[in-house]
């Protein structure tokens, strides 16, 4: 039988290198169609699959109480050390039922998912939508990327569409906010990525 890949596979043994690699994009320069439907005022926000602390660190630099989750402890640590400087709450959790998130009792106004979703089988993302849905208050948004193109080797990912997800989330109490296309950042000309805001009714 052949063994299932983890969705965090192949970043832990890697967390150096791909922490150089996020950092060398900055956060508004990644998110540059989305900027305007960021919170304006100090929010809390809740940044899955935080990586390196890229866009976390940027987030908390702006005034915001950012919480950050990274499954892969080498990623984690690599975070914390280069963003030590900074009020990042940082917590090991993991999508789908992300059950220390909700131990802790908060809910959030933006919750930040930069390429992570297609990490999940269709099952774990029916799990993981309620229980995003469920971490956010009301007006709140969802904002995440998901990427097409070729799997790297040692990797899980799905090519999972925006119109699925935009469907999914409705049935969570999710609407569409915004939705757009775009290149990948780092010239891949076989990569293409998907940005999806959802908003709390």
């Amino acid at each position: 039988m052949e063994k299932k890949v983890a969705g965090t596979a192949g970043y832990g043994e890697n967390a150096a290198q791909l922490a150089t690699q996020y950092e060398s994009i900055e956060f508004e320069a990644l998110h540059h169609d989305v900027l305007h439907l960021f919170p304006t005022q100090p929010s809390a926000i809740l940044d899955i699959g935080a990586g390196s602390g890229r866009d976390s660190a940027a987030l908390a630099r702006k005034g915001h109480a950012v919480t950050a989750i990274e499954p892969s402890k080498e990623l984690r640590e690599e975070g914390q050390r280069r963003h030590a400087l900074l009020d990042i709450h940082w917590i090991d959790d993991h999508l789908p039922d992300l059950q220390v998130a909700k131990r802790l009792g908060r809910t959030f106004d933006l919750i930040l998912l930069t390429a992570v979703w297609m990490h999940l089988e269709k099952q774990e993302r029916e799990i993981a939508m309620q229980a995003i849905a469920g971490l956010l208050r009301p007006e709140g948004k969802v904002m995440m990327t998901l990427r097409h193109g070729p799997v790297p080797p040692g990797r899980q990912m799905f090519d999972v569409s925006p119109h699925e997800t935009v469907e999914l989330a409705a049935q969570s109490g999710l609407q569409a906010r915004h939705l757009s296309e775009r290149p990948d950042m780092f010239d891949r000309t076989d990569v293409r990525w998907s940005v999806v805001v959802l908003e709390k009714m």
